[in-house]
């Protein structure tokens, strides 16, 4: 029905306005709004690398949008926020309610697997969109992609790609994993011991902890039983945080040396440089990368008191990019502002230049981290050694490898 008005106000407007350089027709734009939807956890353990932090990047997006336009912006812009638990049915409930009811054109963030993989779907069905910045399983642009979702910051296979190569060339060969088990940490795993193969290296075994999880000693004292050179953890937020204090009282390390196959800035800064020091982390963003990362960063921290994560970067990313093209078609149907999307360069400072494929991966390059020594670092966000840039080409799973049945071969 919301389609539907949009097009019958469209066919009765009597002309456009000319805002910026853009000829817009607000009767274009469903009831006269564009509304976007953060879905993240905002209570759980990944709240501190997404959660309130991705509802402020996306209102940061809406500000700096209506400041390119002069203020106007010839429709309104509302962002509303839940919290899913990191559960994919409560993750479900809430975007059906969201798409039907409220009117919502877009949702972005659904910072777990789970969550994402749940919400796609129902998104393709009511031609809505979602842009995915916190989950990070490859399935969502192979078998599960679908025309209305873009992967914007990170996946599995980047970080695998990066860290998992990185250590194996530093002389951890022989790996034994640490796994989250459920969609993302079964995925992370499988890409990296897929490169730790390919670079030379062997995998000694695996076990699976529960998610969310707090008691890690079982588990840490298998892998340590393995002999591996390198324990690989594949989880995330305070698993992964909890996982490396833990094997520090278990004197696992510095005997064996531990991979965070996905850690954050905000994971870091928890377990402080004494602990971290000399990890190798893959990321899509740092905020002291150049002058353009630290200048949002700053405006980030004065409001949020603390800086953003490469999650943060990539929902302002990819909301200004969704607003920008909104603004260029002068509506917000999905399938319209999906292909003015991907035709066009993203133009920030999360991912200049980047384009989206199509399978819906965003074609950004990723970096490769290592945590300074206390020595080194100058302040409590002084925390990462710029080791490598990874050229997007190089960073995400070639097209030829894709099980996207979007894409033709």
């Amino acid at each position: 029905m919301k389609k539907l008005t949009k097009q019958m106000m469209a066919l009765g407007a009597a002309g456009s306005m000319l805002v910026a350089g853009v000829a817009f027709s607000q009767a274009k734009v469903s009831d006269g709004a564009v509304r976007i939807g953060v879905l993240t956890d905002l209570s759980g353990l990944y709240s501190d690398l997404s959660g309130p932090g991705s509802v402020l990047a996306a209102q940061m997006a809406v500000e700096d949008f209506r400041a390119e336009m002069k203020g106007n912006v010839p429709f309104k812009i509302d962002i509303v926020s839940a919290d899913h638990l990191n559960k994919g049915d409560i993750a479900a409930n809430r975007a059906r309610e969201w798409f039907e009811r409220d009117n919502v054109d877009m949702i972005t963030d659904l910072v777990t697997t789970s969550t994402a993989l749940a919400v796609m779907p129902i998104a393709q069905k009511l031609n809505r969109i979602t842009i995915i910045s916190g989950a990070a399983s490859t399935l969502i642009t192979n078998e599960q992609c679908t025309e209305n979702n873009v992967h914007w910051t990170y996946d599995t296979y980047a970080l695998a790609n990066g860290t998992g190569r990185a250590v194996v060339k530093q002389g951890g060969d022989t790996w034994y994993f640490l796994t989250a088990d459920y969609a993302f940490g079964h995925s992370l795993e499988k890409d990296t011991a897929a490169v730790v193969t390919a670079s030379g290296g062997k995998v000694l075994g695996s076990v699976r902890h529960p998610f969310p999880g707090t008691d890690f000693s079982s588990f840490l004292l298998k892998a340590q039983a393995s002999g591996a050179r390198v324990i690989g953890l594949a989880n995330a937020g305070t698993d992964t945080t909890n996982s490396i204090r833990q094997a520090a009282e278990f004197g696992v390390t510095p005997k064996q040396q531990l991979a965070g196959l996905l850690m954050f800035v905000s994971d870091v800064h928890s377990l402080g440089t004494k602990v971290a020091q000399g990890m190798f982390l893959t990321e899509t963003f740092y905020w002291d990368l150049n002058d353009a990362t630290r200048t949002w960063s700053k405006r980030f921290f004065d409001k949020q008191k603390r800086m953003p994560t490469m999650v943060h970067a990539g929902v302002y990313s990819g909301v200004l990019h969704y607003l920008r093209s909104v603004a260029a078609t002068g509506t917000d149907e999905a399938k319209t502002v999906m292909a003015h999307m991907r035709k066009t360069p993203v133009n920030d400072f999360f991912a200049p230049g980047a384009r989206i494929r199509e399978d819906g991966r965003l074609m950004k390059d990723a970096y490769l981290f290592q945590v300074k020594s206390p020595a080194e670092s100058k302040g409590p966000w002084d925390l990462y050694h710029v080791r490598a840039t990874i050229p997007a080409a190089q960073a995400w799973q070639p097209l030829s490898e894709s099980r996207c049945p979007l894409i033709k071969k």
